[in-house]
């Protein structure tokens, strides 16, 4: 509009764009004819309260009944989705956009030096190797041969200590259940049976004749769904059978630990093990390997804490703790007497969160500044060596490798940044570019930039938004609005090629910090945690508030988003605010706040939540926000696209089907409320192109529930002639 010779054409086209809005808005109501879902008579009691769960028998994931509702609600859906005109439109470019070759940092294994790879669509990473730097590099393990449909993917792998055999895991359709596969490295040859059965686990050699791995027993009833709450640890020796394999900790019924862990030190002296009820708060142990049948050492008997051994010379062990300290420190203490008494500040606590990392003979402090990256170098005696110098504002990670190497790599990215590669001399402090993405976006062209605002209770909560430069605040860009706000977890920036294809079109990404993170230390988390969760909640519809009263967006243009905890976050949002926007995305969340914790290892979150069996008070402030019993009649919810997957054994899908449930027999008005289930999927694992095909369905819901008939971009060039 700024060329004034073509004012007049110019009004044309608005006057145009502004009556094809308003026949599309007409359009956007389209009929959907949702299969009904049959009721039972099911009802919990609690401390006197009954409670209805009409939608019961839809949790059980193995019936013919539950498989029939599943197809029936797919057909319906996809029925809507392939009727949105510009689908197409925007999977080519979304496709053509992903199309581009993606390296991870290399790192040494024994002989050879290994990457990541992906040539651009391959539904999974491969590995490549070398083992001199000029060498051609070759095709060492290649996960896209897992399965002809690429729904087997590479969940782990752990090297030996000599680098000759590989110990990697498999997840297939998704599922946290892996195997584990031993490969001779040199011949490519698989050395013995596969283990099986094992969940939430890594591999930790211990020298070269075994390794350590968690898992549960098989529970009773279904793999997906059943409880599963006594985590052990096992020994592995090579070449005999895992119905030998030693249980080394865990599986007394009278001391239940959910989630176990074992890692060998570097210098294979001390084996490392860790003992947790919940998701929050560990025990720590130690056992020194030098010494036959030593026994176990107790660091911590107390899951108090959230602390780690992150290295030791000697017996001199390294510790990374939040003790008494909720942004973390470094304490040092000698294993002979390893109790907290005994601990020494190595790096001390500061205001800003610490996560430190070791490589080449140096500690790597990471601290977060505001949800950004700031790095530090430190030596063994805790001097400081220098600040490292990164290449902008956003998430720097990795600064990790073993203690003899001279030169380690990080990545460096933000919302707007592609994830560029760099090779950092240990010793100079000198950082070059290593590999940097050849990608079809230009950062230039948009600016990503952090506000803080103000919550219900006063608390200040930042928030980065990101867009095209020069977008007009006339509250009607499509906007996401995403957040996470639980277990401790934070949202730092990063480059997400489907985020970039969103605000290609326009669109605007926003990503606020909520209680309940990490960003701000264990204090921000457990600010949103059990009879606190509420914050997270009001921190997220302030979010939506400040960007509808700066006019980057409004009602009828926003989306909220969020996955797990997340999926939480906005089904808990649209219930108690379904006016503030226009549509909401629930993803594998958990949303039977009643029940959460009689699934899989869902017991396990009841530091972030509580439990309804807890007492009266946590019971009814867990029914006063769960998202399944605060669906009522004659409200109209925003369009709705719940998303989940059948092998979604973490947060069950049943929590997404009564969530839908529930939404389609009590919606009012032309709002769809659809689910749309992805099989052999589970909580976020999958592969390129379901992944793809699920951003596309995402977006093409939102655009189309916010009134456009063709994409965004197409309607902006054509009103700018």
């Amino acid at each position: 509009m700024k060329n004034r010779l073509f004012m007049l054409s110019i009004i044309v086209l608005t006057v145009a764009c502004k009556n094809e809005t308003k026949e599309q808005n007409s359009k956007t109501s389209m009929a959907v004819d949702y299969s009904e879902t049959k009721k039972v008579d099911t009802v919990d009691t609690y401390f006197g309260t009954k409670v209805k769960d009409p939608y019961r028998w839809l949790e059980d994931d193995r019936s013919e009944e539950t498989g029939k509702w599943v197809a029936a609600q797919n057909k319906t859906t996809f029925g809507y989705l392939e009727n949105i005109p510009f689908r197409e439109d925007l999977k080519k470019r979304l496709s053509d956009l992903w199309n581009y070759e993606k390296v991870g940092s290399p790192f040494k294994e024994g002989d050879y030096t290994y990457f990541y790879k992906n040539n651009g669509l391959q539904n999974q990473f491969v590995i490549y190797r070398f083992k001199n730097e000029g060498d051609e590099p070759e095709v060492f393990l290649d996960p896209n041969t897992f399965s002809k449909d690429g729904t087997t993917s590479l969940a782990g792998a752990s090297f030996s200590k000599n680098g000759k055999l590989l110990a990697y895991s498999i997840s297939e359709g998704g599922s946290d259940w892996r195997k584990v596969i031993i490969k001779n490295v040199e011949t490519n040859e698989i050395v013995e049976d596969t283990i099986i059965d094992v969940k939430f686990s890594g591999m930790s050699w211990k020298g070269n004749e075994g390794f350590y791995y968690s898992s549960y027993d098989k529970p009773k009833g279904s793999e997906l769904s059943a409880k599963t709450d006594q985590h052990k640890l096992y020994y592995h020796k090579l070449g005999t059978p895992q119905k030998e394999d030693q249980l080394i900790f865990g599986g007394t019924p009278e001391e239940k630990h959910r989630y176990v862990g074992g890692s060998v030190t570097e210098d294979d002296r001390f084996l490392i093990i860790s003992g947790s009820v919940s998701t929050s708060g560990n025990k720590l142990f130690i056992k020194d390997l030098t010494k036959p049948n030593s026994s176990l050492i107790t660091i911590l008997n107390e899951p108090n804490s959230d602390s780690y051994i992150i290295e030791n010379v000697g017996s001199k062990l390294y510790i990374v703790t939040n003790l008494n300290a909720p942004n973390q420190k470094i304490v040092t203490v000698d294993a002979a007497n390893p109790t907290p008494e005994n601990w020494k500040d190595f790096i001390p606590e500061t205001e800003n969160v610490l996560s430190p990392n070791t490589g080449g003979g140096y500690f790597f402090a990471e601290y977060m500044v505001d949800a950004v990256s700031k790095v530090l170098q430190y030596d063994y005696d805790g001097k400081l060596i220098r600040e490292i110098e990164l290449p902008g504002v956003g998430s720097a990670n990795g600064f990790g490798s073993k203690k003899e190497e001279k030169e380690l790599y990080y990545s460096f990215t933000n919302y707007k940044t592609p994830g560029t590669i760099y090779k950092y001399d240990i010793e100079k402090g000198d950082s070059k570019i290593y590999y940097k993405p050849k990608i079809d976006f230009n950062p230039d062209n948009y600016e990503s930039k952090q506000v803080f605002y103000t919550s219900k209770d006063g608390t200040k909560v930042p928030m980065i938004i990101t867009h095209k430069k020069g977008i007009e605040l006339n509250g009607k860009n499509p906007t996401i609005l995403y957040g996470y706000g639980g277990f401790n977890i934070s949202l730092t920036p990063s480059f997400s090629i489907a985020n970039a294809v969103w605000m290609e079109q326009g669109g605007i990404y926003a990503v606020p910090n909520l209680r309940g993170g990490g960003e701000y230390g264990k204090k921000w988390h457990n600010a949103g945690t059990k009879m606190q969760k509420q914050n997270v909640f009001d921190d997220f519809i302030a979010a939506a508030e400040f960007l509808i009263a700066k006019k980057y967006t409004s009602s009828d243009y926003l989306a909220i988003r969020g996955g797990s905890n997340g999926g939480l976050l906005v089904g808990a949002t649209m219930t108690q605010r379904p006016d503030l926007m226009k549509v909401a995305l629930p993803a594998v969340g958990v949303l039977d706040m009643l029940r959460y914790h009689t699934f899989t290892a869902g017991a396990g979150w009841a530091y972030d939540y509580g439990t309804a069996e807890d007492n009266k008070e946590m019971f009814d402030y867990l029914k006063g926000y769960s998202p399944v019993h605060n669906v009522k009649e004659g409200v109209q919810y925003p369009a709705t696209l719940v998303t989940t997957g059948d092998h979604d054994d973490r947060v069950v899908p049943a929590h997404s089907f009564k969530f839908a449930a529930e939404l389609q027999a009590k919606q009012t008005g032309d709002n769809p409320t659809l689910i749309r289930i992805e099989t052999n999927a589970g909580h976020g694992s999958g592969n390129v192109t379901k992944t793809m095909d699920l951003y596309v369905d995402i977006f093409s819901f939102t655009l189309h529930n916010m009134g456009y008939e063709v994409l965004p971009e197409k309607v902006n060039n054509k009103v700018k002639g």
